[in-house]
């Protein structure tokens, strides 16, 4: 179990940013934590929570909500610099993207044997900008959308030696796992995990261990204490208690779902506590947490692609 206490009020209260209510067929884990077992409960909790209804949608009702919901697609249609980000060949926006729900199942593509196709994991998450790659110009329009490419391609490609994620390196008892960016975020042109896999990288840490190029000066921070188990006597200094704040397990603190990254450009601040405010900042994140030696240019090349999902 894990004992939680505050300095001040002894009150858990914390700061997470609101999810898209979009694109929602591709969901694996509902909520940041995972609380929410289907989009159905969810309607119903919405419903009496939120809309402070006197009872709960019915049966009928419900797969309406669901039905709505799961309908919606939400992706960039066009970038300042790159343009309309489905032209010459390229298959960026929401068409696109809805066309990709057909291809969507529990496990797709998951990297730890989990697709019940038996398909290996190929860490070619994205394809949408690989026709940019060879055009041939000067002119800003052009080069932009090289940039783009180049991003996708940067996302795609780069090796990470993933270390100290819990969730991950422990569950799989292996203290360096050789993956890509698509080891987390393996579901083709959506980016968020194809089976409810919440992961600590990091982010929610405090104190001695915040996160580098993160700021979480405005966020609460709790200390908690270890009582039982294999983590007995151990104690964190978090933002956020993650999925043990459902659990109350030691091993689930600072535990989050990767959300899908379709969409980010509209979805400032970053992460479940908003702590990156730019798109840089997540990158910059990335690159000093994995120890990745990105140069400038595949940064802004990086950040230019995520800015175009």
């Amino acid at each position: 179990m894990t004992g939680l206490t505050s300095p001040t009020t002894g009150i858990v209260s914390m700061y997470r940013r609101p999810l898209p209510s979009t694109n929602l067929g591709f969901l694996t884990a509902i909520m940041w934590d995972g609380r929410e077992p289907s989009l159905s409960s969810q309607a119903i909790d919405a419903t009496l929570i939120h809309a402070e209804a006197d009872k709960a949608p019915n049966a009928n009702q419900q797969t309406q909500i669901v039905t709505f919901e799961t309908g919606i697609f939400t992706a960039q249609t066009s970038d300042n610099t790159a343009g309309v980000l489905n032209d010459n060949g390229a298959t960026g926006g929401p068409v696109a993207l809805s066309l990709q729900l057909a291809q969507f199942f529990i496990g797709v593509n998951d990297p730890l044997g989990l697709n019940p196709t038996g398909q290996p994991f190929n860490p070619n998450i994205f394809d949408l900008y690989k026709p940019w790659l060879g055009l041939q110009g000067g002119d800003s329009q052009t080069q932009s959308r090289l940039s783009v490419a180049r991003g996708e391609e940067v996302f795609n490609t780069t090796n990470i030696k993933i270390k100290g994620v819990t969730g991950l390196n422990d569950v799989l008892n292996m203290s360096v796992i050789n993956g890509f960016c698509g080891t987390c975020h393996d579901t083709p042109n959506v980016g968020n995990h194809s089976v409810k896999a919440p992961l600590n990288i990091g982010i929610a840490n405090a104190g001695h261990d915040a996160p580098p190029a993160l700021d979480i000066s405005g966020l609460p921070v709790f200390t908690l204490q270890c009582f039982a188990g294999p983590l007995n006597g151990s104690q964190f200094v978090v933002t956020d208690l993650g999925r043990a704040m459902i659990t109350g397990k030691c091993a689930d603190i600072g535990k989050v779902k990767g959300p899908i990254l379709r969409g980010l450009a509209a979805r400032a601040p970053y992460f479940h506590n908003g702590s990156a405010a730019t798109l840089l900042d997540v990158v910059n994140f990335y690159d000093l947490r994995f120890h990745l030696n990105f140069t400038d240019q595949q940064k802004q090349d990086l950040v230019n692609f995520l800015n175009t999902l």
